[in-house]
């Protein structure tokens, strides 16, 4: 394989962008050691801050998406655009890349796009079920799109469709963080249930909303939690959490391999990455779909894994009185935890990261 090629990998936002990226990375690395990797991103999102954590260099476009809440935000977009496309020239000029990835946010299309005008390979990892405006645009051009599940010849050429899963982190693919070593780590009791929330990498206001309503039913029933709340309102949980010595609450956990290994149940959004690293650590999960997702894919993933006995729903809109009681439901039903647990296991998809970096390797050479 030819070795030294230079990636250049756009997209951001969130955790379900943002770590698929770099587990791609990381596998193209691992396979051609030599090749040069810089991410592009937008100024102000997370990307700026876990892509170099990561050991990659990443640069950021002054750009954002079109605000639904107010058109009068909306009035400097095509300015905003214009400048990014400046920006892109300006650092396709000076790397120089043989090969560009996108994996969805707002960097993506102005990326990809300058790159299919100056004719170069460009391929796009689709992690949800219903593709993006921006990537079904680009998809046209791209040399491969490779996506989580089949049925996206509705939004993509057939011919350039990949079916490869969605990449996992290779701290979670690979974890070996024992519970106890985690349990130490996030200051917790042993021999206790630990639930793990998650609401994604920003955090969820109704699953928030619901812990902080319930907080004293976790230490009733001899429970403990591990509280991902996102920036906005971590100030407030560390406030009601003050005074329980079985809550560790943070804006963003960082070793996740640790918070699965400590957990028994995982309460979580149902986004395509979050479902990706559940079914690899094969955890029963309460979901809580994200209403306002496109096209309402976030119920639709969390029904096949409910149709399957491998997780349980709970709708946004009930979470508030409905969500607490369920779970410490199935925390005391050993039974139910263990259908779960193995019927989740069974829909995990291994090693897609190094299957999406041989074909992106092979294709170009």
């Amino acid at each position: 394989m030819k070795a030294g090629n230079n990636f250049i990998i756009a997209g951001g936002g969130t955790g379900g962008h943002i770590f698929p990226a770099i587990a791609i990375a990381n596998a193209i690395k691992s396979i051609a050691p030599e090749s040069k990797f810089l991410f592009i991103g937008a100024k102000g999102k997370m990307e700026m801050e876990k892509i170099p954590q990561a050991g990659f260099d990443v640069l950021g476009l002054s750009i954002s998406g079109f605000d639904r809440g107010s058109l009068i935000k909306n009035i400097g977009l095509p300015f905003k655009m214009m400048k990014s496309f400046l920006q892109v020239f300006a650092i396709f000029k000076k790397f120089q890349p043989d090969a560009v990835l996108g994996v969805g946010g707002y960097s993506t299309f102005p990326v990809l796009k300058y790159a299919q005008f100056k004719n170069i390979p460009t391929f796009i990892h689709e992690a949800n079920s219903f593709a993006g405006k921006s990537n079904i645009l680009l998809g046209k051009r791209a040399s491969m799109i490779f996506t989580a599940t089949d049925g996206m010849d509705r939004f993509f050429p057939k011919n350039k469709i990949v079916i490869s899963g969605n990449p996992v982190r290779s701290i979670i693919a690979e974890n070996s963080i024992s519970r106890n070593e985690a349990e130490q780590y996030f200051g917790l009791h042993q021999n206790k249930k630990t639930i793990l929330v998650v609401g994604g990498s920003l955090g969820a206001k109704s699953i928030n909303e619901a812990i902080s309503k319930d907080i004293d039913l976790f230490q009733k029933n001899n429970m403990q939690l591990i509280w991902q709340t996102g920036k906005s309102y971590v100030d407030k949980a560390r406030t009601i959490a003050a005074g329980y010595d079985n809550i560790y609450v943070s804006d963003f956990i960082g070793k996740m391999d640790y918070a699965y290994s400590a957990s028994d149940i995982v309460i979580s959004r149902s986004g395509a990455m979050s479902i990706a690293e559940l079914c690899i650590v094969k955890k029963p999960v309460v979901f809580v779909p994200f209403p306002y997702a496109a096209e309402n894919h976030q119920m639709v993933n969390a029904k096949k894994l409910e149709e399957k006995n491998a997780g349980w729903i709970v709708e946004d809109k009930n979470a508030y009185d409905q969500l607490v009681p369920l779970v410490i439901q199935l925390s005391k039903d050993q039974v139910q935890q263990k259908k779960m647990s193995d019927n989740i296991e069974k829909l995990a998809i291994k090693n897609a990261d190094v299957f999406i970096a041989k074909e992106i390797l092979n294709h170009l050479n």
